[in-house]
């Protein structure tokens, strides 16, 4: 029974992860698009690039699913929304076995 409930934490830090994860790059292509942070900034830009790299295999999914909204992404919200929701689920599964 506590394997179920270390799992479970496992599986709520990734995702708590994750989402810090997609709050960063909206916050940083926020500022890429504001031109408050020049887009030739190497440090930024690398980060920028390896979170979406980190990130699309995940979101591409949702995006290609999801109906076209113009220059607004909903997918990570979609994702957070949807990864929220199972963390509710397995905690649920988890105390009735418990």
């Amino acid at each position: 029974m506590t394997g179920l409930i270390a799992l479970y934490q496992i599986i709520e830090l990734l995702v708590q992860v994750f989402v810090m994860l997609i709050i960063i790059q909206f916050v940083i292509g926020l500022l890429f698009a504001f031109n408050v942070i020049n887009p030739s900034n190497q440090f930024l830009a690398q980060v920028y690039e390896s979170i979406n790299r980190l990130l699309d295999p995940i979101l591409r999914p949702v995006r290609n699913i999801m109906p076209q909204t113009g220059a607004i992404d909903f997918s990570p919200l979609v994702v957070i929304i949807g990864a929220q929701i199972l963390l509710i689920v397995l905690r649920g599964v988890i105390s009735s076995v418990v």
